[in-house]
């Protein structure tokens, strides 16, 4: 196992990546002083996978501990979610020494989280992420929240969990596409910030998705250590931090044009990666050769590199309210190498619109 820290000041935090991580949270939790009550959210399908052990394993560190289930899916990814959390601890009379520990992939993370960081005004929380894309990405940096109807993610808190581990041994239940929704955030990561990272992914990306171990622990733990050093130069989002959204303006547009249904946020994250390097392209920042190789290892891993067919108008129309947007302006993050990005307010729509018309697939 290893541990890499997110220095935080008095509110650093470990994440411990490694097979059988798992097994240490009752010592850790012990080591952190945390008392009184537990509250274990998660979704249906995880708490019968592995909802037992965790109880146990809190339980046998002296705190009490129960199961909340949250129903699986983006779509319920909303305040009415939320509101049934908030019953069940008002009703059950938890207090503000009681801990929510998030058990689950991106969805119940980020839920979680934004009930611990509301909930009296904010309580303490565990993160124990079951999908690569929760271990590479959401459950690290304390960006809690939920979905509008109009926009993805725009109603949140930045609340940062006591404690993240990341039992690699959980990836082994996960469903091959939500493994490739996780390595889409992978690629993200290298591709922002650790262009030997990227190599190595070009190399490996066979045996990571094979879950060889030494394959699989190095790309988590690097892009874990990658996520901590910029969320410790920037934890709420004012100017480093902004580069981790890397495809998300284009993808968090589409998702919500398609009612978060017709594709995983991964799906629509490597679709907006490709959409922003041809757009950097396009402005002669980044070389040709650069976007061919971002596009071709998106889809050698299998995931989409095309969008689907939408409305283009409606695609650009979500940009304008995305939570990213200053002033109307929308904000793009552009990669001028592979490992190196740069943020830009100054793309001119219709370009854009160029590029995602390019991208869109006929119907069928």
């Amino acid at each position: 196992m290893q541990a890499v820290r997110v220095e935080l000041g008095d509110r650093s935090y470990d994440i411990v990546v490694g097979a059988g991580a798992l097994e240490s949270l009752g010592v850790r939790i012990s080591g952190l002083g945390l008392k009184g009550r537990a509250l274990i959210v998660t979704n249906p399908t995880i708490n019968r996978l592995y909802g037992a052990r965790v109880r146990a394993l809190i339980e046998a560190a002296g705190l009490r501990a129960e199961t909340f289930e949250f129903p699986e899916g983006e779509e319920h990814k909303q305040i009415a979610t939320v509101m049934t959390a908030y019953d069940h601890l008002i009703e059950h009379s938890y207090s503000r020494a009681s801990v929510i520990v998030a058990l689950g992939g991106g969805v119940v993370g980020d839920m979680a989280g934004f009930v611990a960081a509301t909930y009296m005004r904010g309580i303490e929380f565990i993160q124990i992420p079951t999908t690569l894309l929760a271990m590479v990405d959401s459950s690290v940096g304390g960006k809690t929240g939920v979905n509008h109807r109009l926009a993805k993610n725009m109603i949140g808190a930045f609340h940062q969990p006591r404690l993240v581990i990341a039992d690699l041994d959980t990836l082994r239940t996960l469903p091959p596409r939500e493994f490739r929704t996780g390595y889409a955030e992978v690629v993200k990561t290298a591709a922002i910030w650790d262009a030997e990272l990227f190599q190595y992914l070009e190399a490996h990306w066979e045996a990571v998705f094979a879950l060889a171990p030494e394959p699989l622990g190095r790309v988590v733990s690097r892009c874990c250590q990658i996520k901590a050093e910029v969320v410790s130069l920037d934890e709420r989002e004012s100017n480093v931090r902004a580069i981790l959204n890397f495809g998300h303006t284009f993808a968090h547009a589409l998702e919500a044009v398609t009612d978060y249904a017709a594709l995983n946020h991964g799906e629509a994250v490597a679709i907006g990666m490709v959409a922003a390097a041809r757009t950097a392209e396009r402005l002669h920042m980044l070389p040709a050769a650069d976007t061919r190789r971002i596009e071709r290892h998106l889809e050698h891993a299998g995931l989409h590199t095309r969008f689907p067919p939408v409305d283009v108008e409606a695609v650009l129309a979500r940009f304008r309210k995305d939570k990213k947007a200053t002033e109307g302006a929308v904000r793009f993050v552009l990669p001028d190498r592979i490992g190196h990005v740069v943020v830009r307010d100054d793309v001119e729509p219709s370009l854009v619109r160029q590029v995602i018309e390019e991208m869109v697939l006929p119907s069928a």
